[in-house]
């Protein structure tokens, strides 16, 4: 168990401030033409159990984003709904309903269900209602600036005639189809499966192979391959010896199988009647014979062989594919056998045999290595990129490995050698806890995204839209192009009927792709405005299409005129979708139907704008499992660390992208700290009003300010969050304490002379720390007087009149000056008792004011330059520094060094003396400044020819003793 820290009153502010945000409706948004809209939606939840700290990424980076667009100005709509559909509940409820106890006790020691509500839940409605409010607790828990009003579940009526719209526009446009088609199914369900109904929201990929049949006596071995062009390269034929093997009549035809392919195989409309069961060591050097080329290949045992996957048999090519290189090789060590690999591709670069070389590479040893995985698609890539076929290929020789693929695979079909079957592309298992197999559904609705002239529209809208981080676009291109018919309907589960076929309920990734525009209508529904189910298609046309009369449409549903026409106003406003927030692994489903739904149904001015997304959350590095025992329930994590603390926890330690790191201690750290700013705007508010002048140090705190504000802002807009709170909370942090230091205060409590200053710089803390940590900034901006609530505060803006680039590289250059120092005070055996500065002699300034600016340095250009000033030096001395100046130029900072030198030799000493004092309480000893070509220079080791511009020489003297 976590230890529970966080302080009462940090659980009083977020009650404190939750009740005001909540009674003053600040977060309900209608229609307001006065200001710019911003609209965006994040994916809404499976309520089968509570989101973990894991979820709250995407959630909280979603709402960050709209409390920075809000205070930006815009009129921001941010609603919530719950996705009931499909079945996830019903496998949840099932298992718990029969008494899983591995489910009991996720529940009761995990989620924290309460023992006594459990035989409830085993009602899938009673637990979609049950996590529904837990995880809408959370939300609110959370700070989430939800819009409450507009909250719908998948199952409501109004919904469900909403989707039943939508797919008789699918329909009517041509997109929607009946066929026979291979889909992910569970056999214990009986129900095609997607992404959302797996253990581990994997998504089931049907890959499609080609069974190639081995005669051997009577019976057909068949072999699935992914690659029937290297059919000619076969040495051998795997079988696992210690697995169930079964002679069995497939279809007419005598086939040798494995016992558990050939259950799966029956899902694939192939008539299975099994003759005989058997081991595989059974038929191990036995022979069978390649129907391209006739030749007897003998029949060998490797323990990798799953006999459940494919046919559960596998063809060997040793040549081209590395683990039968590395398998065969082990038998070669073991038995002596004389079978050599047989090349038949070759491509740039490939030696003998491609996959001994490929394993020579990457250093695999044995047929067990991981890194055969790697190594098997690194050669598959390499041979299908350049790979040309062989003289001993036949007919297919000298052509390109793709072209001979799809024509031997289609030679083989067509003369009975081979035939098609279906295997997912990893083991997946249904939610239920059934592993997943591929299915041949016949009169299957399908969503036809392989449609060309669908997808040219999808490219356009893709083309227009900001994808966040841009590099996934390519990746949202690729999915486009891959994507095929899709399974939309299932005949169980929660959700919506199919509106033609009420027998069919349509799937959770089609009943989800633009509920985006329902918000708008749900507000009305639950304000008991509209009766659900009076909604219509005309309702729905008018509503989002602008078609129809408005009062028809009122007479049809049972409402005033007026009322369709403001809600058609309302939507009209919102519409489109200006951002769409959810995480990467939905990008080769939801992310990108999203985008072919919103194409097919609405005109272009309503195409969404933004897709945004993000990595995952690891826990301490490790992925969240219940199996590791570290998912920590949301809700739980919030009393733990406070809302605040967690909400900065799980976005900030790594890119949108990346995935984040939570770490337990970081959201203790970070719940310290907010305490601790808490403490120092308390400190603040009670200063009196400054009357101190306005010095150096002060005008640097402005200007960094304006900087932070402009760099948080633009941080912001590209959803850089943890650039935003590098700079909210350290580098503030940071630049308050060099303040304080500058001015000589060993806290802020002495501070008090300065308060102008920082109030101002306390103002624009809060509101910049407002997206981030909400409870937290409406407090502090309560302590500090700030008007209203500084959620609805206007963001602040840069003012140019307070940058001052001579204070801020002034603070610079006594930083560095510091830090240079206490190198050598480091290296020295005793306390100082005197430190002397030595600002560089004048024409060291004109060697590098003329160095900064010539775009190639030349010593002879410099030096002519220089005479013209008429420098009484050695030349000698001159040309060594000039020289040495150059080599420094490509490691010096020479933006800062350029405008540094702009200032002259004058303002370095001056600046030098400005802040005697504070170098002497930074060092406890006496400090001098000199200019080194000043008369009565104090140089006893001569450290005074060692100054540059910038970069004052140092001569540090020792206490006696």
């Amino acid at each position: 168990m976590l230890v529970t820290f966080i302080a009462s009153s940090t659980r009083s502010i977020e009650d404190k401030w939750r009740r005001i945000w909540e009674e003053g409706r600040v977060y309900e948004a209608d229609l307001d033409p006065s200001k710019p809209k911003f609209y965006l939606t994040v994916a809404y939840p499976y309520p089968n159990s509570p989101q973990h700290v894991g979820h709250g990424r995407t959630y909280t980076i979603t709402d960050i984003y709209a409390r920075y667009k809000r205070m930006r100005g815009f009129q921001v709509l941010f609603p919530m709904g719950f996705h009931y559909t499909g079945t996830p509940i019903l496998a949840m409820a099932k298992r718990l309903a029969s008494g899983d106890e591995e489910l009991r006790d996720l529940f009761i020691k995990i989620y924290k269900v309460p023992e006594g509500v459990l035989k409830d839940l085993e009602d899938p409605l009673k637990m979609a209602r049950f996590f529904h409010e837990e995880i809408k607790a959370g939300m609110r828990e959370m700070g989430y600036s939800i819009d409450w009003r507009r909250e719908f579940t998948t199952v409501d009526p109004g919904y469900s005639r909403f989707i039943q719209w939508q797919f008789r526009k699918l329909r009517e446009r041509g997109y929607i189809k009946i066929g026979t088609h291979p889909v992910g199914w569970c056999p214990s369900c009986g129900n095609p499966v997607g992404q959302h109904d797996t253990k581990g929201d994997v998504e089931p990929e049907v890959v499609e192979f080609v069974a190639i049949k081995f005669k051997m006596e009577d019976f057909f071995i068949p072999t699935a391959t992914l690659r029937p062009e290297t059919v000619f390269g076969v040495t051998n034929i795997w079988v696992n010896p210690k697995a169930d093997y079964v002679k069995a009549v497939v279809d007419g035809e005598r086939w040798i199988v494995g016992l558990k392919a050939s259950e799966r195989l029956k899902h694939q409309n192939l008539k299975v009647e099994v003759l005989e069961v058997f081991k595989g060591r059974d038929i191990v050097g036995r022979s069978a014979v390649n129907p391209v080329n006739g030749q007897s290949i003998p029949i060998l045992e490797a323990g990798f062989v799953d006999p459940g996957h494919a046919t559960g048999v596998v063809m060997s090519v040793p040549s081209h594919a590395p683990y039968d290189y590395m398998a065969l090789k082990e038998v070669k060590e073991k038995t002596g056998c004389s079978i050599e690999p047989i090349t038949i591709i070759s491509f740039e670069g490939a030696g003998e045999v491609p996959a001994a070389d490929i394993c020579r590479e990457m250093d695999i040893k044995s047929q067990t290595d991981l890194k055969l995985e790697d190594a098997t698609k690194e050669l598959y890539r390499r041979e299908l990129a350049s790979g040309v076929m062989l003289d001993n290929t036949g007919k297919y020789s000298g052509m390109r490995v793709s072209e001979a693929r799809e024509l031997i695979k289609r030679e083989l079909i067509e003369k009975g050698d081979a035939q098609m079957i279906y295997e997912l592309s990893e083991k997946v298992y249904c939610r239920c806890g059934e592993e997943c197999v591929v299915k041949i559904l016949e009169n299957q609705w399908f969503i036809d995204y392989g449609n060309p002239h669908w997808k040219e529209k999808v490219y356009e809208c893709l083309d227009s839209m900001r994808i966040v981080p841009e590099e996934l676009r390519v990746e949202f291109k690729n999915v486009v192009d891959w994507l095929r018919e899709r399974a939309c309907a299932r005949q169980r589960g929660l959700g919506t009927k199919l509106p033609w076929d009420e027998s069919w309920i349509i799937e959770s990734l089609s009943d989800s792709t633009i509920y985006m525009a329902y918000y708008i209508v749900a507000k009305y529904v639950n304000m008991g405005l509209l009766d659900p189910n009076r909604l219509n298609d005309g309702f729905f046309d008018y509503v989002f299409l602008g078609l129809g009369d408005p009062r028809d449409v009122a007479s049809s549903t049972g409402v005033k005129t007026e009322l369709i026409e403001e809600i058609r106003r309302e939507f009209t406003y919102y519409y489109p979708l200006d951002s769409r927030h959810s995480g990467r692994d939905l990008v080769p489903n939801h992310l990108t139907f999203f985008i072919f739904n919103h194409v097919a149904v609405f005109p272009r001015e309503f195409w969404p704008r933004q897709i945004v997304t993000n990595g995952s959350v690891l826990m301490e590095g490790r992925k969240m499992s219940k199996s590791l025992g570290n998912i920590i329930p949301l809700r739980e994590a919030v009393r733990e660390y406070g809302a605040d603390a967690l909400r900065i926890a799980v976005v900030s330690t790594a890119g949108l992208l990346q995935d984040a790191n939570f770490s337990p201690s970081l959201a203790k750290s970070v719940a310290d700290f907010l305490e601790a700013l808490c403490r120092e705007y308390r400190v603040v508010a009670a200063m009196p009003g400054g009357h101190s002048k306005v010095d150096r140090v002060d005008r640097w705190l402005m200007s960094r300010l304006q900087r932070t504000v402009e760099e948080v802002t633009e941080a912001f807009e590209e959803l850089d969050v943890r650039r935003v709170v590098q700079l909210v909370l350290y580098q503030m942090d940071s630049d308050l304490n060099w303040f304080l230091r500058r001015k000589g205060c060993l806290s802020l409590e002495e501070a008090s002379h300065y308060s102008n200053t920082l109030k101002k710089f306390m103002d624009i803390r809060a509101r910049l720390l407002a997206p981030l940590a909400p409870y937290t900034a409406e407090e502090v901006w309560s302590i500090i007087g700030g008007g209203g609530l500084v959620c609805k505060a206007e963001w602040p803006r840069p003012d140019p009149s307070l940058i001052d680039d001579e204070a801020e590289k002034g603070e610079d250059f006594i930083k560095e000056l510091i830090e240079d120092t206490n190198r050598i005070l480091r290296v020295l055996p005793g306390r100082p008792s005197k430190i002397v500065y030595y600002v560089a002699a004048g024409w060291k300034w004109e060697v590098y004011r003329e160095a900064l600016n010539m775009e190639k340095p030349d010593v002879k250009a410099i030096l002519i330059g220089l005479e013209k000033t008429g420098v009484e030096l050695d030349r000698a001395t001159i040309v060594k520094f000039i020289r040495s100046t150059i080599d420094m130029l490509p490691k010096m900072d020479r933006d800062f060094a350029k405008s540094w030198v702009e200032f002259k030799q004058s303002h370095e000493f001056n600046l030098l003396e400005e802040v005697k004092g504070f170098l002497e309480r930074e060092f406890k000893c006496e400090v001098l400044i000199y200019r080194e070509d000043a008369p009565g220079v104090y140089d006893p080791k001569r450290r005074a020819v060692l100054a540059r511009p910038c970069k004052p020489a140092i001569y540090v003297e020792l206490e006696e003793g």
